[in-house]
């Protein structure tokens, strides 16, 4: 579940105007499409093996993904009849083609079992419905509903499927903020699973809410992993076994202040994002090169 941009900058709406109107151009020329306005909490898109590219929404709409055009219209939706949108909020696909759509918000960290629902391939779906397999999982740190301000680790909107595992980067609400994401680990298929801790990674401290981790995504030849925040790309590559922290790291600036929620892989050198609109700014996709923007090493 989503808190609107708005609620970022208490006190500092004027603020984030001047930010915005002087930097959109810097993200506006790497514009993909604008994205349909029933997809206005897109949370999660991801590329088909043909190509076509697929989205979902937070909280509040149907069990339901969507295919969009070029244009960003919408083309084509599936109900998952076994499923419900609690808060769905990212999306990933194995090798086959299989697509995992993340129902594990918890913005309150009031729940114990978070679900992941596995389909099959988009491109195999005849009709405009399908039933899911369904993943469960939990933390073992997690004992307290909710637990104490400065524990409130357990919330989650980013996750890749790699080497027949899951893997999840949390959405950090302690209080104070420290700014820190951590990695776990599931398994792909239906069962109930105790997530496992890898390692931690801590992205920023400066402003709260534009530091949280809100998408992740894996190149196709994965050798690259990104994770999204509201201002930036943090970029990994050269990691060790599965700790995707234990090598290169990379901060991609984006230029402007908008609440971004899905990332993911065009081929291995190209992202697209997605942003909500805030100010008459953003609900657009974007695409970057990596080769071509500056990459800040860590």
């Amino acid at each position: 579940m989503k808190k609107t941009l708005a609620g970022f900058f208490t006190g500092s709406a004027i603020a984030v105007a001047i930010i915005i109107a002087t930097t959109s151009y810097q993200l506006y020329k790497n514009k993909y499409a604008t994205i349909d306005a029933q997809l206005n909490e897109i949370s999660g898109i991801e590329f088909d093996k043909s190509m076509k590219l697929w989205a979902i929404n937070d909280s509040g709409d149907e069990a339901k993904l969507y295919q969009l055009n070029k244009s960003g219209d919408i083309e084509r939706s599936i109900t998952v009849t076994n499923a419900k949108n609690i808060d769905w909020e990212d999306m990933t696909q194995d090798d086959f083609g299989h697509f995992f759509l993340g129902d594990f918000g918890n913005n309150d960290n009031l729940r114990k079992w978070l679900t992941i629902y596995k389909i099959e391939n988009p491109i195999d779906i005849k009709g405009e419905t399908t039933q899911a397999e369904i993943i469960k999982f939990t933390y073992p740190e997690h004992t307290s509903f909710p637990p104490k301000a400065d524990e409130m680790e357990f919330d989650v909107e980013a996750f890749v499927f790699y080497k027949k595992h899951l893997y999840l980067f949390t959405k950090n609400r302690t209080v104070p903020f420290n700014g820190i994401t951590t990695l776990y680990k599931i398994g792909d298929h239906a069962a109930n699973y105790d997530a496992i801790k890898i390692s931690k990674f801590k992205t920023c401290t400066i402003a709260v809410k534009l530091c949280w981790i809100t998408s992740a995504a894996l190149s196709p030849n994965k050798k690259r992993l990104a994770l999204l925040d509201s201002q930036r790309i943090w970029l990994f590559e050269n990691w060790q076994g599965d700790d995707f922290f234990s090598g290169d790291r990379y901060r991609i600036d984006l230029g402007i202040v908008t609440q971004k929620e899905a990332i993911t892989f065009l081929d291995n050198d190209n992202i697209v994002f997605t942003d909500e609109e805030f100010l008459g700014i953003g609900r657009n996709a974007y695409e970057i090169n990596l080769n071509d923007v500056k990459k800040n090493k860590l």
